[in-house]
């Protein structure tokens, strides 16, 4: 444990930070498996919805730093290739 105070309040704001991180890293993994779990069902209103949702997740990731831009882009791009071939055979 750090005796100095202000490297006491680096590892507290860095605890939090890492704790929130791995909330919202969670979330968005929940979200794209959720999406890619709808894809893989035959419901092609509710895939969209769920890609819907994982595509804002990944791009609020993206903004947060949480990810970086090009894994977010190619989640997208694999999830919505996914949606399209459900779509296209229905």
């Amino acid at each position: 444990m750090p005796n100095i105070k202000s490297a006491i309040k680096r590892t507290k704001t860095s605890e939090q930070r890492r704790q929130r991180n791995a909330s919202q890293k969670s979330a968005l993994r929940t979200a794209v498996k959720q999406a890619d779990q709808a894809v893989a069902g035959t419901d092609v209103n509710a895939a969209k919805d769920a890609l819907v949702l994982a595509q804002k997740k990944l791009d609020k990731a993206v903004t947060k730093g949480l990810i970086h831009k090009n894994a977010a882009a190619r989640k997208k791009s694999r999830l919505a290739k996914k949606l399209n071939a459900l779509s296209a055979q229905g």
